[in-house]
């Protein structure tokens, strides 16, 4: 027997869920004390903000390919 696969439609763009990850997890942060746990909220924030701007990146109009 195969396994469904769990399928929703996404309610936001890609872009402004990766903004609201780096927002939550760096508020997240804010309120630990310095220590492994904030360490690795930070590094998740700037994760999803790199992810975002790779993101505009590759779908920018400069990358089209040529016709």
């Amino acid at each position: 027997m195969t396994a469904k696969r769990n399928r929703h439609k996404q309610t936001a763009p890609f872009d402004e869920r990766l903004q609201t990850a780096a927002r939550e997890a760096r508020e997240a942060a804010r309120q630990l004390p310095p220590g492994p746990d904030r360490d690795s909220l930070l590094r998740k924030a700037g994760q999803a903000e790199t992810a975002c701007r790779i993101n505009e990146w590759l779908t920018s109009p400069g990358l089209r390919a040529p016709r």
